[in-house]
C-alpha cells in the first residue's frame, strides 16, 4: 500500500486579517498577511511592539484573543482550514500539531502548580499515558532542554526556578507532544545575552532533530540572523518586506527594515555612541496614515508615499517581496532623500537617511 503523500508546506496563510472592534473604531492588528511555511524551515517574523506579530501567531493557532476580535482569511494546515474551526476541534491540534512558546514564562506558567504537573497534564490528555509514564516522559523532557537535576526540578514551583529555566520548561511543554509547527513568541524576552544564546540554540537543535516548522517572533533582527531561513518584516499589521534571510540582510529594500537593523547596538562602536533610534512612533491602527503607514517616519517619503499605499512587489527574485515606492539603495531613494533635505527634513529623519545598509551581515550583533 502506498503511503499518503506529505504536503510540502506545513502552513499556507492567505489574506489573514484580525480586527478588534473598540469604541474608536476597528483596530486592524493583522491586515492581509500571506505566506507559506515549509516543513523543517524557520520563518522569522520581525517588527516593533504593536506591529501585529503576536496577534498573527495567535490567529493562526486559533487561540482566543478577545471577544471583540474577528479573524478572516485562510490558514491551511495539512489541507484543513483552521480559520472558523470550532474551539473543540482546535483542541485536538493544540499540542500535538501546533504549539507555542509564550513570551513571558512567569505569567504563562501557573505559579501555584508544580512544574511537573503543568508539563505532563496535556501529555496525559493527548497521549493517554499513565501518571507514572507521564512523569518519566516529563523528566526526560526536562533533561532534553538541559535542565540540571531534572528529577528534583520536576517537583518545584515556577518561582523556584530562574528565568532561563522557566523558559526551558515552557519549551519542554511545547515539545512534549511532538508538534509539527512551533510558534516561539519572543522566547528570549527579559533574559540576559548568554541565556538568550542558549535558548535560541536549544530551539534550533530541537527543530532540527524533530524536523519541525517554526515561526520565530521577535523585535530583534539579531535574533533571527543566521537562525531563520526566511524573514518577514511586519509594520502596522502588514508584511512590508519578506525574503530569504541572507537576501534580506544583504539587499534590504524597505526603509523600516533598514531602520530596525541600524537600531541594534553594536559592540564594534566606540563607547558612548548615540543609539540610532527609529524616528517618530508606530501609527494609530484605528486611524492609520493615508498611503504608506511608515511614511511619517521615513526619510525617503515623498508626496506619493503619503497618498498611495505601496503594494508588495517582487525584487530580483520572486522570493524577495517588499512594499515601498522608493526602495533603499535605489536611485529614487537617494533622489527623494536629497529633495527632502532641500525642503527641510527634520533632523531625526536626516540622521536615519544617512544610514546605508552594509553588503555583508554584521557579526557583532547576532544573538
Amino acid at each position: 500500500m502506498t503511503a499518503p503523500a506529505v504536503a510540502e508546506h506545513a502552513l499556507v496563510v492567505e489574506d489573514l486579517r484580525t480586527h478588534f472592534t473598540v469604541p474608536a473604531g476597528d483596530v486592524k492588528a493583522v491586515d492581509g498577511v500571506s505566506f507559506t511555511l515549509d516543513r523543517g524551515k524557520t520563518l522569522g517574523v520581525v517588527g516593533e511592539s504593536g506591529s501585529g506579530k503576536t496577534v498573527l501567531a495567535r490567529s493562526i493557532m486559533g487561540l482566543s484573543i478577545a471577544s471583540n476580535s474577528t479573524t478572516t482569511g485562510s490558514v491551511l494546515y495539512e489541507g484543513k482550514e483552521l480559520v472558523g474551526m470550532a474551539p473543540k476541534e482546535m483542541k485536538h491540534l493544540w499540542g500535538t500539531d501546533m504549539a507555542m512558546v509564550f513570551q513571558d514564562p512567569m505569567t504563562s506558567l501557573n505559579p501555584v502548580v508544580k512544574v511537573g504537573r503543568q508539563l505532563t497534564e496535556h501529555v496525559r490528555a493527548h497521549l493517554g499515558v499513565s501518571k507514572g509514564d507521564a512523569r518519566s516522559l516529563g523528566v526526560e523532557l526536562l533533561r532534553t532542554v538541559h535542565i540540571p537535576e531534572a528529577e528534583e526540578r520536576f517537583d518545584v514551583y515556577p518561582h523556584e526556578m530562574s528565568g532561563g529555566m522557566r523558559q526551558r520548561v515552557c519549551i519542554a511543554m511545547a515539545l512534549a507532544c511532538g508538534p509539527e509547527v512551533l510558534f516561539a513568541d519572543e522566547p528570549t524576552t527579559a533574559l540576559d545575552v548568554t541565556v538568550q544564546h542558549q535558548i535560541l540554540n536549544l530551539l534550533n537543535t530541537q527543530q532540527r532533530d524533530r524536523n519541525m516548522a517554526m515561526i520565530l517572533v521577535t523585535h530583534d533582527l539579531g535574533v533571527v540572523a543566521g537562525r531563520a531561513d526566511e524573514i518577514a518584516v511586519m509594520y502596522a499589521g502588514k508584511i512590508v518586506e519578506k525574503a530569504p534571510a541572507t537576501t534580506l540582510f544583504n539587499e534590504m529594500h524597505h526603509p523600516y527594515t533598514q531602520a530596525l537593523l541600524w537600531s541594534i547596538p553594536k559592540t564594534s562602536q566606540p563607547k558612548h555612541t548615540r543609539l540610532s533610534a527609529i524616528a517618530g512612533r508606530p501609527p494609530d491602527l484605528v486611524n492609520p496614515p493615508s498611503g504608506c503607514s511608515f511614511s511619517p517616519r521615513c526619510p525617503y517619503a515623498r508626496p506619493i508615499c503619503h497618498q498611495e499605499e505601496p503594494v508588495l512587489t517582487a525584487g530580483v527574485g520572486d522570493d524577495h517581496i517588499y512594499a515601498c515606492h522608493h526602495p533603499v539603495g535605489s536611485p529614487g531613494a537617494q533622489e527623494a532623500f536629497d529633495k527632502n533635505l532641500e525642503e527641510g527634513l527634520p533632523q531625526t529623519l536626516i540622521a536615519a537617511g544617512r544610514i546605508r545598509a552594509t553588503e555583508d551581515i554584521p557579526t557583532d550583533w547576532k544573538r
